[in-house]
């Protein structure tokens, strides 16, 4: 293949990365009014994971870890995976989806306090970038119109804040960790630690937790986030990485929460307000900096 048609690859398929991931977020909601937030989690981890075993085997590259890959295996299957998923899901159900997608998309800003702490170099541009980006959280989260007797709309927030703290944990450790297996060859196995963990927190945390098989709003979510938004984008977010410069490919990813907005609008109904304007904007932007400074 030659280097023009592998790029105009690379750009459809990070199109298609923040088309699926930015759907996903509207999709979690209307898979919540047939299922419980960690009941949905583990069997859309489910179903990811034979998706993925299916994927990586008729690529050939179906293996047993080696000693060395299990520790970001479970890293990445606990923080990122069963965390996240988690975590997304509790705070999908109080927050609105546009709004959950941006606060939960606060990846790179938690980045920036982590890798000062592991010692790594961060520069002024990058903590300018997460106090702006923090500005922008108090400007989404609305302190001044909470009824700070009722803690659940401040809950909800607060699990999406963490989805992006795990998910920024898990970042830290694959990048500090020696790859023998590439990220796709262990996603099915990554995939398979997250749905024994999050079974087992839906099975002790969510007792009375369900899953109605008879309303089609589920099957379209568990196969939507399931096949499409899980194992699938996640390959080709891969492709994507390897392909296109890393700048190039962490700022086209901030499309995610902008579609994540734009399809909550539509598929939910989900109103566009000038604290989630203002606030998204904000955010953004302070990750943008934040890439750009760590790839200075």
């Amino acid at each position: 293949m030659s280097d023009a048609r592998r790029s105009r690859v690379a750009w459809l398929q990070l199109g298609l990365v923040v088309v699926l991931f930015g759907l996903a977020w509207p999709v979690i909601r209307i898979g919540l009014g047939a299922g419980t937030p960690l009941w949905l989690a583990a069997a859309r981890a489910t179903l990811s994971a034979a998706t993925a075993f299916v994927l990586v085997a008729a690529l050939k590259r179906l293996a047993w870890p080696g000693r060395a890959d299990w520790p970001i295996i479970l890293s990445v299957g606990a923080f990122q995976l069963t965390c996240f998923f988690a975590f997304a899901n509790l705070g999908v159900q109080i927050v609105p989806p546009g709004r959950s997608s941006v606060l939960a998309y606060t990846t790179m800003l938690w980045m920036v306090p982590l890798s000062w702490m592991v010692g790594e170099k961060v520069g002024r541009r990058g903590f300018l970038g997460a106090a702006l980006g923090v500005a922008g959280i108090v400007v989404l989260v609305e302190p001044l119109r909470f009824d700070w007797a009722d803690r659940t709309v401040l809950l909800g927030h607060a699990w999406l804040l963490a989805a992006g703290f795990t998910w920024a944990l898990a970042i830290l450790h694959a990048r500090r960790h020696s790859w023998r297996m590439s990220p796709l060859d262990v996603l099915p196995w990554q995939m398979g630690v997250a749905t024994v963990l999050l079974w087992l927190l839906a099975f002790a945390l969510e007792p009375a937790g369900h899953l109605d098989f008879g309303q089609p709003s589920l099957w379209i979510s568990l196969l939507y986030l399931g096949v499409l938004a899980g194992p699938t984008a996640t390959w080709a977010a891969v492709s994507v990485a390897r392909a296109l410069p890393p700048v190039t490919g962490s700022l086209g990813m901030l499309g995610v929460p902008l579609l994540g907005i734009a399809s909550s609008v539509v598929l939910v109904g989900e109103p566009i307000t000038w604290p989630l304007a203002i606030g998204t904007a904000l955010v953004i932007a302070g990750i943008a900096i934040v890439i750009l400074d760590r790839n200075n």
